[in-house]
């Protein structure tokens, strides 16, 4: 079939098999650009299959030559209807890590579940016997609790008092104003069950019980600060609670990892274009001015450039890992350069409708949010007849 974006507010529809490759492509050679790294060897990457979490697996296998085990949760194709983006980026990483001699095996569930950690740790027993690094990025808003049976919602709202800023619509270029109502308690608590530490813990947990992981393993886990100028609606409210939740589990699980001489961190990352945050108001007009500003200094990156520096400059030179006073790795420190901020809340003042093209990365982020789903790629022939009806061989 012959696949285009098809849009529903925030919501790309569709997905494009070529196009993900290209982004697997593009990542896997960027990474062998940048030399070796004298990092992991057998990997366990939990939401593997897009944003952070496929750079991980991608740096990890190509800059490395570690085996990975993937673990993410997508819709596979059907006749006449692609599959999720993660699907085909999945697949595209699968076959060219086997081209490259490269283990790889992925499994497709939900990693909450007490299943899934179960098929993941009977595989890297049988295929690998320990991981030296596990990934945690995923990315659910929603998570059904494996021993309660709750089903929580994560919600993205202030805390205590409503919140009016700017936002943009990056779809038209509509600047306008926008306000949150505040969230309740029961919202808070929500948002810490999905997207905060507990299940980062009961894997750590899961595979220390099943001897899966190695003597000085690492875990990590993803984070994201941010500016004051979106601080009331993310790193004060309900998410930034969800992520205080998460920091604060990297010290519990660190001592449960004692007996292995192993250490969990988080990694605060810059912002970036993701389906995620292009729903959440105020950010895609901060990203927008950000992006303009960083590429203007040279010092803009996207996913796999953040994920390489950190493998290459922060976890694996052989010194110690270097922390912030709170015990988190920073890569997020050229975004949060004084001079950079201040030229982002100079611009967010002057920012309209009319001018947003021109102070803006506008274009920018709409490259990058249709590369998300494999589109706007200039190597891709998108009049091309394509087979959106294939498989990732051994999926479990």
């Amino acid at each position: 079939m012959i696949i285009e974006p098809k849009m529903r507010g925030f919501i790309c529809l569709t997905s494009h098999p070529d196009g993900c490759e290209q982004n697997i492509i593009n990542q896997i050679n960027y990474v062998k650009s940048k030399g070796q790294i004298k990092g992991p060897k057998k990997v366990l990457v939990i939401g593997a299959s897009t944003g952070f979490g496929l750079s991980s697996r991608i740096t990890s296998a190509f800059g490395s030559d570690a085996s990975t085990i993937g673990v993410f949760f997508e819709k596979p194709p059907m006749e006449g209807k692609p599959a999720t983006p993660g699907y085909y980026n999945s697949l595209a990483f699968q076959k060219h890590a086997e081209k490259a001699g490269l283990y790889a095996r992925s499994i497709n569930g939900d990693a909450f579940s007490d299943e899934v950690k179960k098929i993941t740790i009977d595989l890297i027993k049988k295929d690998l016997g320990q991981v030296d690094l596990v990934i945690y990025s995923l990315a659910s808003p929603v998570r059904q609790h494996p021993v309660t049976g709750v089903l929580h919602r994560s919600v993205l709202k202030p805390i205590g008092v409503p919140f009016s800023n700017k936002t943009v619509d990056f779809h038209t270029g509509i600047v306008s104003n926008v306000t949150i109502d505040p969230c309740s308690d029961e919202d808070i608590l929500n948002t810490v069950a999905v997207m905060g530490g507990e299940d980062w813990d009961m894997w750590i947990s899961e595979l220390m019980k099943a001897g899966a992981l190695s003597e000085n393993a690492l875990t990590l886990a993803y984070s994201y600060i941010g500016p004051s100028l979106t601080e009331a609606v993310y790193r004060k409210g309900t998410i930034g609670r969800a992520k205080d939740h998460l920091e604060a589990s990297a010290f519990s699980i660190t001592e449960k990892m004692k007996s292995l001489n192993g250490k969990a961190f988080v990694s605060v990352n810059k912002a970036l274009v993701t389906q995620a945050s292009s729903a959440i108001p105020v950010i895609p007009l901060y990203i927008s001015l950000l992006y303009k500003i960083m590429k203007a200094k040279g010092i803009h990156e996207g996913c796999i450039e953040q994920i390489q520096r950190l493998f290459q400059d922060r976890l694996y030179t052989g010194n110690e890992i270097p922390t912030d006073e709170k015990g988190r790795i920073r890569v997020d420190d050229w975004e949060m350069r004084a001079d950079v901020q201040k030229e982002v809340a100079d611009l967010w003042v002057k920012a309209t409708t009319e001018n947003i093209a021109e102070i803006g990365d506008l274009a920018g982020y709409k490259t990058d949010f249709l590369n998300l789903f494999g589109f706007n790629f200039p190597e891709v022939d998108y009049s091309k007849d394509v087979n959106e009806n294939v498989e990732i061989a051994g999926l479990l």
